[in-house]
């Protein structure tokens, strides 16, 4: 049976209805987990980062079945606006790369039930961060077929994004392949402010540079012309 345009449409709508995050703490994370993979594939066109949105595995509007991960990354995917992810249209590619942020009302079972789907439809790293026990992250990798737990944390480094994680005085930072760490909004912030005041700095600097040059060379065009009023050339040598 074919089944019409529209009524498809209808069966996988772009919103679930439920909220984003439960508290702020959540949602920094998921904001600061989805733009730092952002920014990690910037330059990569074949990378496609998502935050709170709706993954539909499987056309079957009979059945349907709707996934909405915190934070994903689909490897071999267009950037691009998208409503929601169908895999069917997308090459029939599940995001490789899944976290999830915990909060107060997630539940054990809901995230078991996401974990059979993750690991059912073929991710090959899951996350899940505990945003209130920043030393505490858990990690399933793919492996012979299934997602399985990674045995230590501490010396762990993501296949795909390069990424570990690192606790530090009570923290969890997110490490880049370079060293560096994801950045919540406002540490971003404050680093563009301070990058701008040296840049600023640097700027009066050269033009209190090019005014002393102006100057110096006023001065001495004055003291060529004093010397030619005498009678003296000062380009003799």
């Amino acid at each position: 049976m074919i089944v019409p345009t529209r009524f498809r449409a209808a069966c996988y709508p772009d919103s679930d209805g439920q909220p984003m995050a439960d508290n702020t703490l959540q949602f920094e994370w998921i904001t600061t987990l989805k733009w730092g993979c952002e920014l990690l594939f910037a330059d990569r066109p074949d990378v496609f980062v998502a935050g709170d949105h709706l993954i539909y595995p499987v056309d079957d509007p009979d059945d349907i079945i709707q996934i909405a991960p915190d934070v994903y990354v689909a490897f071999g995917r267009p950037k691009g606006y998208r409503g929601s992810y169908r895999v069917w249209e997308e090459d029939n590619v599940f995001p490789q790369v899944v976290f999830e942020v915990w909060s107060p009302g997630n539940r054990y079972k809901q995230m078991e039930d996401k974990w059979k789907a993750y690991d059912l439809y073929g991710a090959e790293e899951y996350y899940i961060i505990y945003p209130e026990h920043p030393s505490f992250v858990e990690a399933w990798v793919r492996d012979e077929g299934k997602l399985v737990p990674v045995p230590d944390i501490k010396t762990w480094v993501s296949p795909r994004l390069g990424i570990r994680f690192e606790s530090r005085k009570g923290n969890l930072n997110v490490v880049r392949p370079d060293g560096t760490k994801f950045l919540t909004y406002m540490e971003i912030n404050e680093r563009l402010k301070t990058e701008l005041h040296r840049v600023e700095q640097e700027t009066k600097r050269a033009e209190h540079e090019a005014k002393r040059a102006t100057s110096a060379e006023e001065r001495a065009e004055r003291l060529a012309a004093k010397l030619r009023e005498l009678g003296i050339d000062p380009d003799a040598k």
